[in-house]
């Protein structure tokens, strides 16, 4: 049986792997930082899936890099559209890997792009569907940006015009997906570099929000490597109702919690930290705990979103009534907190804050191993 060989994919890469590609087919030194410079512009700002398409690039070259790479994003699994324009698709990074990503229209400047870090999750917060999913592995940097790219397509957001650009679909990236971003932080570093690179998909590291659920030692180094907008998956006001909501904070609890966030890179009026509080009925949201989470926040700039909790098929939660929620929110606004209460968006399609999960499950080498065999001898 003849193995089949997977070229790889330029798409993903950063400069210095782009050099190592260009130097791999005998360009010489002196031409591979135009080279790359070019190739830059053509994955990164045209989206282009064809090496024929790139017009400046002489045409051995464009051979010889299609020889040995390819353009491909990762295959699109599945693709749903709700009622309210949001758009779910399931990406499938490999056999049995896949992970979700959501695009919103109607968020920030035009609409916003929700991605995953990880396969999976460890947190098991118990309000969140990705959280009843094992965790398979962690993202690459690659398999991050081309979540981006894979969307971008699906809306045909590539621009044909230097003035295409200030029309995009997507403007807005979050980190809010399957996975907590922090415990991939070199990864999601590496991505948000490629994509806010200005000769590229451009997307400003103001309009890239990263949500943690409060990985303290790693914040610091969030912001100082990255700038981006910090999110904190908040959702109680005490340690004991918190270590239930989300385990993680039985290791960093919420005196730790909100120094790291007094003292994160940046944070001023100007870049407030969005604390997400999701509301679930006779849990966590009476008039005492409005006022309690306004206490607990002060001195830090920070805006407060209020999320109507998305059930899910065996939830053990149930969301606040509306009225309830607008009642938590006059006392958080009154004390001069930003508190929007947040649309559900995509709950037709389970595309919602806190629905996302694939259907991806680790499996040990020698399972690998044993599929493997097994498909070679059926071939």
């Amino acid at each position: 049986m003849t193995e089949t060989i997977t070229k790889p994919s330029l798409a993903g890469m950063d400069r210095d792997a782009l050099r190592e590609a260009v130097l791999g087919v005998g360009v010489p030194q002196k031409q591979v930082r135009m080279r790359v410079g070019q190739l830059w512009r053509w994955i990164y700002y045209t989206g282009v899936t064809d090496f024929e398409a790139m017009t400046d690039i002489a045409k051995p070259l464009r051979a010889a890099l299609a020889e040995g790479h390819t353009l491909d994003r990762p295959a699109l699994g599945e693709r749903q559209v709700s009622k309210d324009g949001t758009r779910k698709y399931l990406i499938k990074l490999g056999p049995g890997i896949e992970v979700e990503a959501v695009y919103i229209p109607g968020v920030g400047r035009s609409g916003a792009l929700c991605i995953s870090s990880q396969v999976g999750c460890t947190l098991n917060c118990t309000f969140c569907h990705t959280g009843t999913q094992a965790l398979v592995r962690n993202l690459t940097a690659a398999e991050i940006v081309t979540q981006i790219m894979t969307a971008r397509d699906d809306l045909d957001d590539w621009p044909k015009a230097p003035k295409d650009m200030e029309s995009r679909a997507i403007t807005n990236i979050v980190f809010m997906g399957m996975g907590e971003p922090l415990y991939n932080l070199e990864n999601v570093a590496a991505a948000m570099a490629i994509l806010s690179d200005g000769e590229g998909i451009a997307i400003s590291r103001r309009r890239i929000t990263v949500s943690t659920s409060g990985v303290v030692p790693k914040m610091h180094d969030l912001g100082e490597k990255t700038q981006a907008m910090l999110a904190i998956s908040l959702h109680a006001v005490n340690d004991e109702l918190r270590d239930e909501l989300v385990p993680v904070n039985k290791a960093y609890p919420l005196k730790d919690l909100l120094n790291a966030c007094r003292t994160y890179p940046g944070a001023s009026n100007a870049r407030r930290i969005t604390f997400e509080y999701v509301m679930l009925k006779g849990v966590n949201d009476s008039d005492d705990e409005a006022r309690k989470l306004v206490q607990l926040l002060r001195g830090i700039p920070a805006k407060i979103n209020l999320i109507p909790f998305n059930p899910w098929p065996g939830a053990p939660y149930e969301c606040s009534s509306w009225e309830r929620i607008e009642t938590f929110a006059e006392i958080v606004n009154k004390a001069g907190y930003a508190s929007p209460i947040r649309t559900p968006r995509g709950r037709d399609i389970d595309a919602a804050c806190g629905q996302l999960r694939s259907e991806s499950i680790k499996k040990r080498a020698s399972e690998r191993l044993k599929e493997r065999l097994a498909a070679q001898e059926a071939s």
